[in-house]
């Protein structure tokens, strides 16, 4: 059994909607245990094999509570190293919240990614939920290959 965290941010819903349907498709796959959470303690980080961020992008930034979670984190020492990383959200009109936030995970907390983060503009449409279910699949097959 492996644990898995659909960590989100949303002010207007979208990004929700996005993270409801990336923890549905993580949950189809057997020995998956996901969680899906507005807001965890950053030293109940290290309890998860994956941590897959919804942020969304406002003002060309990642959310102010998602930058301080990562800050916490590095502060307790909490090691993600070789642990899987992936992110999504939506966006007005830059959208690359979701692209820093990987960098962060690859560059600083040595995840592994999976990569391109999903970005949807405004409200997810079908096929963007479509991708979404995939997106938290990847996330749990990667989980199974290592096992």
């Amino acid at each position: 059994m492996f644990n898995i965290l659909v960590l989100y941010y949303s002010r207007s819903g979208n990004t929700e909607k996005m993270a409801t349907a990336v923890t549905e498709g993580a949950r189809s796959i057997d020995n998956s245990n996901v969680e899906l959470s507005y807001h965890v303690e950053a030293e109940d980080l290290g309890r998860f094999d994956a941590i897959i961020f919804g942020v969304p992008t406002y003002n060309h930034a990642i959310p102010f509570e998602t930058e301080k979670l990562l800050e916490a984190a590095a502060e307790w020492g909490i090691s993600f190293k070789e642990k899987i990383g992936a992110a999504f959200g939506s966006y007005g009109w830059s959208g690359e919240a979701p692209k820093l936030l990987l960098e962060i995970m690859k560059n600083k907390f040595e995840m592994n990614i999976i990569a391109p983060p999903l970005l949807a503009k405004y409200i997810p449409d079908n096929l963007m939920i479509h991708k979404c279910q995939n997106l938290g699949r990847i996330v749990a097959k990667a989980l199974v290959a290592q096992l």
